[in-house]
């Protein structure tokens, strides 16, 4: 078992990168949570956390530009976006790209962030211009869900010890399945 807590802690930043690349909001909080504990530093979890972000937003920018409509048609149902919200998305994004690109970072994309990445790519906007609004909102996106976890383990530390792991785990599925929900319901809303 303790060979096991020395990986976790020597690999603790990999694990936050990996993390945000599947679940960014709620390993984001997790990452202030631990840095409010002291398990990590805030400069290397920040940079982790905002790398997973990053790489995250430009993998799903590359399957829109190489993969485009047929990985839509095949497999946005898997992703939790169909065609139909693609078409939506694709409409308001052809003129207000830069705006729906910082909105949709600053606001986890009102549950259609992975269509409005994925659009980017589709509808071909400039790599450098993708990117760079992205960095920017990013970095302030991660910081302030750093900032959340951070105060939130403030709560956290007045509790008894033996509550704490089980509190940190419950409210942390709880983030999840509410920002699933919200994302799926947010998804349904025609814009």
């Amino acid at each position: 078992m303790e060979a096991f807590a020395d990986l976790l802690m020597h690999s603790r930043y990999v694990l936050l990168f990996m993390g945000t690349l599947l679940e960014g909001p709620v390993v984001m909080l997790a990452g202030g949570v631990l840095w409010h504990v002291g398990v990590v530093q805030f400069f290397p979890a920040l940079m982790a956390l905002f790398g997973g972000d990053i790489v995250a937003d430009v993998i799903w920018y590359n399957i829109g530009y190489f993969a485009g409509r047929p990985f839509v048609r095949r497999y946005g149902y898997w992703f939790g976006f169909a065609p139909d919200t693609v078409e939506k998305v694709e409409r308001r994004f052809q003129r207000y790209h830069s705006r729906i690109l910082i909105i949709s970072k600053l606001t986890m994309g009102f549950g259609l962030a992975v269509p409005i990445l994925t659009v980017a790519g589709l509808l071909r906007t400039p790599f450098y211009r993708f990117l760079t609004i992205n960095m920017l909102a990013g970095i302030l996106w991660t910081s302030f869900m750093m900032a959340v976890g951070y105060y939130f383990g403030n709560i956290i530390a007045q509790m008894p010890q033996q509550l704490q792991i089980s509190v940190i785990v419950i409210l942390l599925t709880m983030a999840f399945v509410f920002l699933r929900h919200l994302s799926a319901r947010l998804a349904q809303v025609d814009w």
